[in-house]
């Protein structure tokens, strides 16, 4: 399961991220609280805007994030990145303690966060395969999403205590703080160890990563899935905030749920660590209990009672997106890795800029638990899409022994002729027919003459040749020439054991 922390580059990185993420999920749970109870008065729709302009620009600028994952050295890149959060973090946190903040203001921050994250994502989803061999690429991404997901249990948790005890600005200031361990981390990685890069053949393009996914159904289909579960699925904030509210409880009850909602996801990303590989039937196995845990969430009549589906819904969320996450890396030329994640991470979050302002919405109009109902029914479809393409695929068929069970394969069946490979030995050398095709270009003769041909020469090699026995000529008299019998010689007898040979 943790094969992955033999590689010292990986260990520090995971290290490094854990700290930074706990720190992100914290900013992440005080932005939603800020701008639903204190920029609004509970108003879900702006909330979703929010979300909307964070999540849109991956979306935008999915082509050139991609191209600059896959032109520029990663490890710089995410330097960079990390350093400009932590700029933003700290500016935002300052604001809201000076009491100079707004909602324009914030929406302002919400776009440039997105911006930054635009580039930052792919290239953080790439580097991860740059720090171990692709055998332990699909380990090393499930744990990355466990890490990712004990920060999630840690941080909303920590975020919702010290809104109520410090407020708001505090936690985007040590948010802030958060990044300096993931800056070192990348400084002390040594690049020496890094797993060397593939390069594309001629100029990199943008386009490439298109052309990639557009020749390759089964990633068309898991964009999809990830699409629509991003979209109407992974809202959340919307979600517990609002949930949270109509049970009677404040900020720490808002935090208690998402950390009770990572504590399903720490569960599914470990589960994911102990597959050999990412296989899409996982996939779909996520998307369908992702459906039954929102619907069933929906009409829980307590807090408590709701909590618990949450963690069954981040069980099947972590699995659903960390089988794709790693299914999509594995299978993917590594020269266009960059290009490609930068496409599904921008299916994943850009799909949040179209549903999150839907499902705000929605839960103003009808109430949170219709909006839950938005994100089940969002997972149903998802499902089908998903199960339609597997049976239509020809990647299931039946058992070859038993009758009622069905069997998927990873990749269609191609028919290969292989031959029986012969254990070697020297009877096998010396009587196995070698059949060698004469040229019909300096024979003339036609292809079954040379069928024929080939196999008498076939037959004769495979027929033992005899020896003829040769005669022992009679001895002559020299004088008249005349034959001269030869007297018999008696046999010899053995020689007994122990006793010397004659020379």
């Amino acid at each position: 399961m943790f094969r992955s922390f033999s590689v010292y580059n990986y260990r520090v990185w995971f290290i490094g991220a854990l700290v930074s993420n706990i720190g992100q999920w914290m900013q992440a749970t005080a932005l939603s609280w800020v701008v639903l109870t204190v920029l609004t008065d509970n108003d879900a729709g702006a909330m979703g805007i929010t979300m909307a302009l964070q999540f849109g620009p991956p979306l935008l600028l999915v082509g050139v994030t991609g191209w600059v994952a896959d032109r520029f050295d990663r490890r710089h890149l995410l330097m960079l990145t990390q350093s400009a959060l932590m700029l933003l973090g700290a500016t935002i946190g300052l604001l809201i303690l000076l009491g100079a903040m707004s909602l324009p203001l914030m929406y302002g921050f919400a776009v440039a966060l997105g911006v930054i994250a635009a580039f930052d994502n792919p290239a953080r989803q790439a580097f991860v395969s740059d720090l171990v061999a692709r055998e332990n690429a699909s380990n090393a991404i499930a744990l990355n999403a466990a890490s990712f997901n004990s920060a999630r249990m840690i941080g909303p948790a920590v975020a919702g205590v010290v809104i109520v005890a410090v407020g708001t600005g505090w936690v985007f200031v040590f948010n802030a703080l958060t990044f300096v361990g993931m800056i070192a981390a990348l400084a002390i990685i040594r690049p020496a160890e890094l797993v060397p890069r593939a390069k594309a053949q001629g100029a990199a393009r943008l386009a490439d990563g298109f052309r990639y996914v557009a020749r390759r159904s089964d990633l068309i289909v898991t964009f999809v899935i990830v699409f629509l579960i991003g979209a109407f699925g992974m809202n959340f904030p919307i979600y517990a905030s609002t949930m949270a509210i109509e049970f009677g409880r404040e900020a720490d009850g808002f935090g208690f749920l998402s950390s009770i909602l990572a504590v399903g996801s720490l569960t599914g990303a470990l589960l994911a660590a102990r597959r050999d590989r990412a296989r899409f039937r996982v996939i779909l196995f996520g998307v369908g209990l992702f459906a039954v845990s929102a619907a069933a969430g929906a009409y829980m009549p307590a807090y408590w009672a709701y909590a618990i589906t949450l963690m069954f819904l981040g069980f099947a969320m972590v699995t659903m997106l960390t089988t794709a996450n790693g299914y999509v890396q594995t299978t993917t030329e590594p020269a266009l890795r960059g290009r490609v994640l930068a496409l599904y991470m921008a299916v994943l979050m850009g799909g949040m800029p179209f549903g999150a302002p839907i499902v705000g919405a929605v839960v103003d109009t009808f109430g949170p638990r219709v909006g839950i109902l938005v994100g089940a029914g969002a997972g149903v479809v998802a499902f089908a899409i998903g199960a339609t393409w597997l049976l239509s695929s020809g990647r299931v068929h039946r058992h070859e022994r038993r009758r009622f069970r069905l069997t998927i394969d990873e990749t269609l069946p191609v028919t290969v002729v292989r031959a029986t490979p012969e254990e070697f030995s020297d009877q096998i050398a010396q009587t196995t027919p070698i059949p060698v095709a004469p040229d019909s270009r300096r024979t003339g003769r036609s292809g079954a003459a040379e069928q024929d041909a080939a196999d008498r020469a076939a037959r004769r090699a495979t027929t033992p040749l005899r020896e003829p026995r040769r005669a022992t000529p009679p001895s002559r008299d020299p004088r008249s020439g005349r034959p001269v019998k030869r007297p018999e010689q008696p046999p010899r007898r053995p020689a007994r054991p122990g006793s010397p040979r004659p020379e």
